[in-house]
């Protein structure tokens, strides 16, 4: 079995979309002074790689605690943009995805869509018909191509919560 991290690491000063929370990580507590270490965390929910609910788009959608953990899992292939879709299977795809396929992934029934970027109309899109996004993946190229894998990208149990920052892993 081999576990590829999809996740960016969080950092200060990271990259973050226009107008989103920019990201602090700093130490709190040390060692020396409090004899455990801690770090303060600021960030904004869609932070990094992280899972986007269905509220996040659509006023009145399903929110994190109200999405079954099973959509944030499950047998996944990459794909291409431009590869033929297969039915009813995560769907990660290894570049920048635009809305040209949300009716083909739509009509694919994928449970859950991840990609390194997504253009905000195909994130609407699929958010609209339930389908779980995943948005700031890495390491796609260590992905095979056309060989299913386990995906998960457990978010934080957010009371109410829009999106989440995840740990990202593809299991071979």
């Amino acid at each position: 079995m081999e576990i590829i991290d999809l996740t960016k690491p969080l950092d200060s000063g990271m990259d973050v979309y226009p107008g989103d929370p920019d990201v602090t990580v700093e130490i709190a507590q040390t060692h020396e002074q409090d004899g455990w270490e801690l770090r303060k965390l600021t960030l904004g929910s869609h932070t990094g790689t992280h899972a986007d609910a269905p509220s996040h788009a659509h006023s009145g959608a399903r929110n994190l605690d109200q999405v079954p953990l099973h959509q944030f899992r499950g047998v996944a292939v990459c794909v291409r943009a431009t590869d033929v879709l297969p039915s009813r299977i995560g769907l990660v795809f290894c570049e920048h995805l635009t809305n040209t396929r949300a009716d083909d992934i739509i009509s694919a029934e994928a449970p859950f869509v991840a990609a390194p970027s997504l253009d905000e109309d195909i994130e609407r899109a699929l958010l609209a018909k339930d389908i779980v996004t995943f948005d700031g993946i890495t390491n796609t190229d260590q992905l095979p191509t056309g060989s299913t894998f386990t995906f998960a990208g457990l978010p934080l149990r957010i009371r109410g919560g829009d999106g989440s920052p995840v740990r990202a892993v593809a299991i071979l």
